[in-house]
């Protein structure tokens, strides 16, 4: 049975994209994230690509996820990526930013993911399929991190890049 007090935030449904063993993993508290130089990088460029940002926009915390940039007036939520590809995990954690916002009655809002170093910048909206969606994979997310097993890594190129590399592949090569 599944706990219906489990806080799913935006890194749950990040990692569920990306690799389940990484959601695994930070589900039960091992988190890489303080000792990854690609982390920190990440939170460098947030600061220093939008400084003037903070004066016009407000952080939000809302449900279990947390918003940097959230433009009231357009009802616009900001996602800023680090990445030099676009992900379809990046999509995925906005709609669930925008599906939370609808759950505690701000409605309208829509998002839009900023990939700074592509200079690419893609609006997202929330459907009515992507709300259903959205309750199945809070219900995956669930289930893996309610599993006793930790799901097996992968073998794939941007496991040399995740802050969990070292955990997974010490010891090997």
């Amino acid at each position: 049975q599944s706990q219906k007090n489990m806080q799913i935030t935006g890194t749950h449904f990040n990692y569920y994209h990306v690799c389940k063993r990484k959601l695994w993993l930070f589900a039960h508290g091992i988190q890489m994230e303080h000792t990854s130089d690609l982390v920190a990088q990440g939170k460098l460029l947030h600061e220093s690509s939008y400084p003037q940002r903070s004066a016009r926009w407000e952080e939000v915390e809302l449900g279990g996820i947390k918003v940097d940039f959230y433009d009231r007036r357009a009802r616009i939520i900001h996602e800023i990526k680090k990445s030099t590809a676009k992900e379809e995990a990046h999509v995925w954690q906005l709609k669930y930013y925008i599906y939370v916002f609808e759950q505690h009655g701000i409605a309208g809002v829509s998002g839009v993911l900023e990939y700074p170093k592509l200079r690419i910048t893609d609006e997202v909206w929330l459907t009515q399929p992507d709300r259903e969606r959205i309750l199945e994979i809070a219900s995956e997310i669930e289930a893996v991190v309610q599993s006793e097993t930790c799901p097996p890594k992968l073998k794939v190129s941007w496991c040399r890049n995740c802050s969990y590399f070292d955990f997974c592949w010490s010891g090997e090569e």
